[in-house]
This record gives C-alpha cells, structure tokens and sequence, in this order.
C-alpha cells in the first residue's frame, strides 16, 4: 500500500520510469520538422502545436514546457531557414505554439493533482479494507482457508461482500456475505455484519443462535440509522461451523448462493434443505434458522462465494457456469483454485465489472479429531 505522505517521495520514482510513449511528442516534432524542410509549401509547421498537448498527458510541468520550448524552437529554425521570420505566418505559428504549450502545462498540473488525490484515495480505501477485512489466517485449527476479493469499482478496492474465518470452541466458523445496495451505505453494513459476527463467534452455542445475534445487531444498526433504505437494506449471509470432531460441516444458508462441495473430484452444489431469511428479513419472514449437516472428510474442499461470481456475465449475457468450470480444478488445493477462479472470471466477463465478488476456499487437512493448530 502506498500511504498519501510517501505518494509524492515515489512520483519521481514512477516519472523516471522510461515508456515508449513518453517519445511521442519528441516524435512528432522530429516529423513535423522534416516533413516541413522536404515540402515547405505544405506548411507541416502547424503541427508543432501538438507535441505540448500530447506531453500534458504524460510529462510533468517543467517536462511539457520543455517540449513545448523545443517545438517553438523547431518553428524558429525553420522560419529562419526559409527567411520568414517576422513574417505574419511564423508569428502566429510561435504565438499559437506558445499558447497551447501554457494551457497543456495547466492541463499536466491539473493531471498531477488528480492523481496525487486518486493515490490519497486508494490508500485510505486500503486501509479502510484492512480493517474491514482483515487477512484471514492460512490454518485454523484442522482447516486451510483462502480468500478471493475484488470490489465492483477497482479504484476503491473496497465494497459490500465480506467474508470472515474465525477458530472458536465449537470449531471453524466462516460467513461470507453480500449487502443489498452499493457505495458506502454497502460497506458501512458490510462492517456492522462482519463487527457482530467477531463479537458473537466464539459464545454463539451454535448457528442458529448467531444467525439471530447477527440479525438483532443489524436490526439496530438500521433502527439507528437516519437513511431512508436503511430499513430495506438486507444481506444474504452463508455461516459454517467445521468441528474437528466430527467429519461434517454445518450450515445456514440466509438467501446466499449455495456452496460447492468438492469431494472426490466431484463438484456439487449444497442448496439449503429448507430457506432461512436473510439478515434484516426475519421481521417479514420469521426467525426460523434451518441447519444442513453435510459430510466434510480430511481432503474435501467447500468453495464459498458471492452472487458477483456465479452472476459474472460474458458478452453474449449468460451467466458464468461456475459448478461446470470448477470441476477443471477439483482437485487443486484451495489457494490454487481461487487463482483459476479469479483467472477464468477475468477471462470471461466483457467490460467493466459492475458487481463486488468475494470467494472463500475451506479445506478439511487435518484428521477429524484433531481439536487444535497453529495458525499459519
């Protein structure tokens, strides 16, 4: 992360780095000139006027006033080359040069500025993320978990999916969740969930339970909250218990896209028995908390995810098959297969994303009975 104080230490650094680019206007100006000492009655002078503009959109201040110098002095030459100076076309030349080279350097200190705050803006995101969500340890207990992340807008690096893998006496709890909505109002409960859930993991009894803490937080939050939506604002949430007595995991599903089972080399998807509401529903829907207990065995993988991968569009519009193109990575550990993931997703969508996607990868390591481990 680049910190907004050490931004303008690395600017030089960024500048001295050499772009092939970067020789465009010096291009320019070599062309112009010898097209104009080859065809004079064609007048290529006037192009001397574009180095400046294009430098604005890569050189510094002082670097687009020297470009510009340097096409003045191009016209100059030229001008005494062919006895015209004081002539009415070589002034106007010099005077149009000049002017657009005074505009393209209030145009490259405007850019300069623009980026030094986008810079500013990227680390307070970072550090905003940072702590929002924070680096999920690599080992909990019997369990390897990695993590996928991607904010809709990229410059922010931050949005409303959460994810969180905590260690408790009952075993390894995850949630992965997606707030309704977008911005900050998204962010914002994207904090209050992931808050709740850290507060409650450990003395919850067991998921149902949580479920219900997490709901009445959130059900305050938005009570407290002055904003118009806060009322209709949910999140679909997806909790898992991993015992490390018993070769099962347990799950709640609260609206959220089901989860891959990995097992095998087989790829399924585990749909919830029966619906729970999600966080902020239970007052139209109830509070009731249904539980599924699948087989989790040493070796099998749970691949836990946000609607912004399965509802990844291609340019024809459908939706990316996401159970038919994990099952190429079956067998891949769980850091690994984020990667393909995050590839393929790359590969498939057209455009910009319009969509926050998180992805989480659980995999059982350790034999069942193992009670502890050490985080990596």
């Amino acid at each position: 992360m680049i910190a907004p104080k050490r931004f303008s230490r690395r600017m030089p650094e960024a500048a001295r780095r050499f772009e092939p680019a970067l020789l465009t206007p010096l291009l320019v100006i070599v062309l112009a000139t010898v097209a104009a000492v080859l065809n004079p009655h064609l007048e290529f002078y006037r192009f001397f006027g574009v180095p400046p503009a294009l430098a604005a959109a890569m050189f510094s201040v002082a670097g687009t006033v020297g470009i510009g110098l340097l096409a003045m002095a191009a016209s100059f030459g030229l001008a005494a080359a062919d006895h015209g100076l004081g002539q009415t076309p070589s002034n106007f030349t010099l005077l149009v040069v000049g002017g657009v080279t005074v505009a393209a350097a209030y145009a490259s200190r405007m850019r300069q500025h623009r980026e030094f705050t986008l810079a500013e803006v990227r680390a307070v995101a970072e550090t905003a993320q940072r702590v929002l969500l924070r680096p999920v340890p690599h080992r909990l207990g019997p369990v390897d978990v990695e993590v996928l992340y991607q904010a809709a807008a990229a410059q922010a690096r931050i949005g409303g999916d959460f994810y969180e893998a905590r260690q408790t006496p009952h075993g390894v709890r995850l949630i992965i969740g997606d707030v309704r909505g977008k911005g900050l109002p998204a962010v914002e409960a994207a904090s209050v969930m992931l808050s709740s859930f850290r507060v409650h993991v450990r003395d919850a009894p067991d998921l149902p339970d949580l479920a219900r803490r997490l709901e009445t937080d959130m059900t305050y939050y938005c009570e407290d909250d002055p904003g118009d939506d806060a009322l209709e604002r949910f999140i679909t949430t997806l909790i898992i218990e991993i015992p490390a007595e018993e070769p099962v995991a347990r799950l709640v599903n609260c609206g959220h896209p089901p989860p891959l089972l990995l097992h095998g080399g087989e790829v399924r998807e585990v749909e919830p028995s029966a619906p729970s509401p999600p966080v902020n529903m239970a007052a139209l829907l109830g509070d009731h908390y249904q539980v599924d207990t699948i087989a989790f065995a040493t070796g099998d993988r749970l691949l836990l995810y946000t609607d912004g991968v399965s509802e990844t569009r291609d340019g024809a519009g459908t939706f990316y098959p996401l159970t038919q193109r994990v099952r190429r990575w079956a067998c891949a550990p769980p850091r690994e297969l984020l990667d393909h993931l995050h590839q393929d997703l790359r590969a498939y969508v057209v455009g910009v994303r319009d969509d926050d996607l998180a992805a989480l990868a659980a995999q059982r390591v350790a034999p069942v009975g193992t009670v502890s481990g050490r985080e990596r």
